[in-house]
């Protein structure tokens, strides 16, 4: 291999921010100083990147000249136990070797003193320039060529590049992210402790998590006070009257020209008994094609909500499995990265990825299935930036099916979304055409139409949620004038619904359209949000806790600024402006600084003490109401008011509810042989024996009624995984290690004679086989709606 060119500059801007000088204090901590390097045989070049699975994939490309190590993350920081922010020195931070990677930085120094060039190719974002810029600082005294390289996807093409055009430190990105990281710490740091002092111990605030949650808060205000209203809908079924049996269902759509809106029983039977006495005639006869054409690629925020609609994965966990999608998995080729880099707001792609795909949208489905021009999407959303590729396969070449042998399920999942999304976006816009029949009944106008694909177009590789509607009934062959048979007129009352509390999915669509956080903030801010307990997941929607609901209200009163999704945009948009080169770091935080301290101050004298009560909830020792406390652990519990003068605690359920009082149950204790009862305790209910003296528990199991089809002795229990999550498995484990992520249904599949399971999914619910080969699928049958008052 050919050595490395030396140090080159992509743009000016690039090469005048790399010329400053890393700064920032360095705390002194122990075991900083590099170790003598032995005289040993010099390896030319250290590789230096984020994680072990990256660092081996790259190894595998670099081959035996270069050294690979991984920094495994950040390795230099604000200290965890003060504010490492000096203030009167013009917000100077003071950065520390975390803790944890006092080893990492001694095997890094050791290993860059042996050799003659360092390459710095953290990941290539703010995150990962700041990270280099650290580890710069920390090792230029072992080396003096240290580079920064930098790739979007981790293939030997895109290392090869990159190795042979590296580049100087951003210095503009890297006082982004000081920027960002100094502000969250003067939020957190200043704001936090007088939560603890006015509402409880343990809070947190935040610049984006408190936006978030005050989202959440609002949503749920708009929920408690809607009011429903009333409104009805009115069919008619009808038949021709040519001989033939073809029938349709039309509509009422206007009445007297207008949209039709009916309010009450009174105005709908008065309707009604218009139209069961009406002739049907044929009043027009429309038809019109329309072109629909393909959605972007993904980036991160669309690919978590796919991920979140498809397959029920929480952002958190598309994240992980992207991560190792892009970092790389041996798929019959060695390891190679799969997808490139998947933290972006940019939806450009390669012009040899577009030409690539090209080339393979005309091989597979034809030319006519190619768009003259390769498709160009724009960016969207409050300070999209344009910095890196939208997520894509490194290789179209590598479909979904030749890569099923090599991948986990969860990975051969989204790599499939991420691959077809992709073709598709360079694929041909779908044709598809509408006919529409109207019938005019004295001022009632009834319509009814039918959409059929005459074109496919991208739809031939992707299908979005709508293109996967199914299609109208086929309506008949009809001319204006037609006349129509009345079989029978369909009323039907319905209420307005109150908006949807948010998912994950849709709090991060909201997030990206309103400008708060970026790609790779989403996921931790929601996981925030959820572990400091201001919010719970409620089957999968999120719902503000007590205690959320409560310091959201004190942050709106006190520091509304600080929770306005305007502001924190703004803010963002700044963020944006000094990686740009258009702003001083500095000047912004002293902008935001200066109000913020009056605001903190004014705040500290007027806010009132809030006690987080819980409703309707008095202490069993001393009547007094109880209120919502935190734990050391994180976790909430009810702690009497009365406190120090009663002590009294009662644990909260997972749906922050008292827990209830202990059950009796029929169970034995297994080691005194004595009555047991049903308790609640951190994890949820246990087993726990009424002698104190035994004190013995054990988890509670309930079966399935289901009989192990592996070990034809068990039964099927259902468990929780330790991360919470609810499985089922035979009770004879670890002799029988037979185990279900669906509830089992008892029946065997008529195909393979697997175990069918219950899924209930967005389309339906459906008893499916529970063997990953076979496909096997049966709707479950549900009964009838009952028909409204008429």
């Amino acid at each position: 291999m050919a050595a490395p060119k030396k140090t080159t500059t992509k743009k000016a801007s690039t090469a005048k921010a790399g010329t400053k000088k890393a700064t920032g204090k360095t705390a002194v901590t122990k075991k900083t100083t590099a170790k003598k390097a032995p005289d040993s045989k010099k390896i030319k070049f250290l590789v230096i990147v984020e994680s072990p699975a990256k660092a081996k994939t790259l190894k595998k490309i670099l081959g035996g000249n270069y050294q690979i190590k991984a920094s495994v993350g950040h390795i230099r920081d604000l200290p965890k136990k003060k504010i490492g922010v000096d203030i009167k020195a013009n917000f100077e931070p003071v950065y520390e070797v975390m803790a944890d990677k006092v080893d990492v930085v001694e095997d890094l120094k050791a290993a860059a003193a042996k050799c003659e060039t360092v390459y710095l190719a953290a990941d290539p974002d703010r995150e990962g320039e700041a990270i280099a810029w650290h580890t710069k600082a920390l090792l230029q005294d072992s080396v003096k060529d240290i580079r920064r390289i930098e790739f979007n996807q981790i293939t030997k093409n895109a290392i090869l590049e990159a190795i042979d055009n590296p580049r100087q430190i951003d210095q503009d990105m890297v006082d982004a992210q000081q920027a960002r990281r100094v502000l969250d710490r003067l939020v957190g740091y200043k704001l936090s402790p007088l939560l603890w002092k006015k509402i409880n111990k343990g809070l947190s605030a935040g610049r984006v998590q408190s936006v978030a949650v005050r989202l959440i808060c609002e949503r749920e205000e708009e929920i408690e006070a809607f009011v429903p209203v009333e409104y009805w809908s009115i069919k008619v079924d009808l038949s021709c009257t040519d001989g033939t049996t073809e029938t349709l269902t039309a509509e009422l759509a206007k009445i007297d020209d207008k949209k039709a809106e009916i309010h009450n029983e009174a105005e709908a039977t008065a309707i009604v008994n218009v139209l069961e006495k009406a002739t049907y005639e044929v009043s027009a006869v429309k038809s019109r094609e329309s072109h629909r054409k393909p959605l972007a690629p993904f980036i991160t925020s669309t690919l978590q909500r796919e991920a979140s609609t498809r397959h029920g994965y929480s952002v958190k966990k598309t994240m992980q499995v992207a991560q190792k999608l892009y970092e790389g998995i041996d798929a019959g080729e060695g390891l190679t990265g799969l997808i490139t880099y998947m933290r972006t707001d940019s939806t450009r792609i390669a012009p040899e990825a577009q030409e690539e795909a090209k080339e393979y949208i005309v091989n597979r489905y034809g030319k006519q299935y190619c768009p003259e021009e390769p498709r160009v999407y724009s960016k969207k959303g409050k300070g999209a930036q344009d910095a890196h590729e939208a997520i894509r396969p490194t290789s179209v070449t590598r479909t979904p099916s030749s890569l099923k042998p090599y991948l986990k399920e969860d990975q051969l999942k989204l790599y499939k979304i991420i691959w077809e999304r992709f073709v598709a976006s360079q694929m041909e816009s779908a044709k598809i055409k509408t006919k529409t029949i109207e019938i005019v009944v004295e001022n009632y106008l009834l319509r009814t139409s039918q959409s059929k694909v005459m074109f496919d177009g991208y739809m031939a590789a992707y299908k979005t949620e709508d293109d996967e509607a199914p299609e109208d009934k086929r309506i008949p062959d009809l001319e204006k004038g037609d006349v129509l048979k009345k079989e029978k007129v369909l009323p039907k009352q319905h209420f307005t619904e109150p908006p949807p509390r948010f998912n994950e999915a849709s709090l991060v669509k909201a997030m990206e359209e309103l400008g708060i956080g970026r790609p790779s903030t989403y996921a931790p801010t929601i996981g925030t949000i959820q572990t400091r307990g201001y919010v719970l997941k409620v089957e999968k929607a999120l719902k503000p806790t007590l205690m959320g609901k409560a310091v959201n209200g004190a942050l709106v009163k006190h520091f509304n600024d600080i929770v306005d999704s305007n502001f924190t945009a703004n803010m963002e948009a700044r963020l944006d402006q000094i990686a740009e080169h258009k702003l001083k770091w500095q000047d912004v935080i002293k902008d935001f600084y200066e109000p913020f301290e009056a605001t903190l101050k004014k705040a500290t004298d007027e806010m009132e003490k809030i006690l987080v009560i819980a409703e309707g909830v008095n202490c069993p020792e001393c009547g007094s109401p109880m209120s919502i406390k935190n734990s050391r652990w994180g976790t909430q519990f009810l702690g009497c008011t009365a406190y120090p003068e009663c002590k009294s605690t009662m644990p909260l359920t997972d749906d922050q509810k008292p827990a209830p009082e202990d059950k009796p149950s029929d169970e034995k204790c297994l080691d005194c042989k004595g009555d047991m009862v049903i308790r609640y305790g951190r994890f949820g209910e246990y087993l726990a024996c009424i002698d104190d003296a035994c004190k013995a528990k054990r988890p509670i199991v309930k079966s399935t009624g289901v009989k192990c089809l592996k070990c034809k002795v068990g039964d099927i229990v259902e468990k929780k995984s330790r991360r919470g999550k609810i499985f089922y498995a035979c009770d004879q484990y670890p002799k029988c290690e037979y185990a279900l992520w669906n509830m089992p249904t008892g029946k065997q599949c008529p195909e393979c004679d697997s175990m069918l399971v219950e899924k209930h999914l967005k389309r339906g619910s459906f008893h499916a086989c529970s063997s990953k080969e076979c496909k096997y699928t049966i709707e479950i049958d549900r009964p009838a709606e009952p028909t409204p008052a008429q």
